[in-house]
């Protein structure tokens, strides 16, 4: 075995690589129910330190706050798991690197901790570009219905993050 992941996982990772490289875009991640599995993805292609900037795994609210800069009002009103915390997170990476992208994962893997309005299998995506409108939200919630297990959660997270990230 060459690859500490799946191979879909590391053939959108070596892409995400290469496409990045070749625009000379750097990136930084900021996630927090994939605890750290799309830096992993990134750092498992060889070449990836002309692209990953940093990663920002932050799981508790409190880490968002400290290392992100998510308000704590924002978190206390819309949850973790909402599009104004993402649309924060992939800020505050953008904010606190050298990246020209972030993008933010924030989400409910289960098997516990979901809600009849974020039930297990809920992520919010939020990609932020430097230089665009900081207002421009591009922030997208899925409901990974079809992931049964929180391996499976994370795991299509992990997917769509890295596909956010292909120029």
């Amino acid at each position: 075995m060459d690859n500490l992941l799946p191979a879909d996982i590391a053939d959108l990772a070596r892409r995400v690589i290469e496409t990045n490289l070749a625009a000379g875009r750097k990136v930084a991640v900021a996630e927090s129910c994939t605890g750290g599995l799309v830096a992993a993805a990134l750092t498992e292609i060889a070449g990836s330190s002309a692209v990953l900037d940093r990663g920002f795994v932050t799981y508790s609210n409190e880490a968002k706050n400290e290392m992100l800069g998510v308000a704590m009002d924002v978190i206390d009103t819309f949850g973790a798991v909402s599009v104004a915390v993402a649309w924060s997170m992939a800020q505050g990476a953008l904010k606190h690197s050298g990246a020209d992208v972030a993008v933010a994962i924030t989400g409910v893997a289960g098997p516990d901790g979901g809600s009849p309005q974020k039930p297990v299998g809920t992520v919010v995506f939020a990609k932020a570009e430097r230089g665009e409108d900081p207002e421009a939200v591009n922030a997208e919630m899925k409901f990974f219905e079809d992931a049964k297990t929180r391996a499976n959660v994370r795991r299509q997270a992990t997917l769509v993050a890295l596909d956010l990230l292909l120029p």
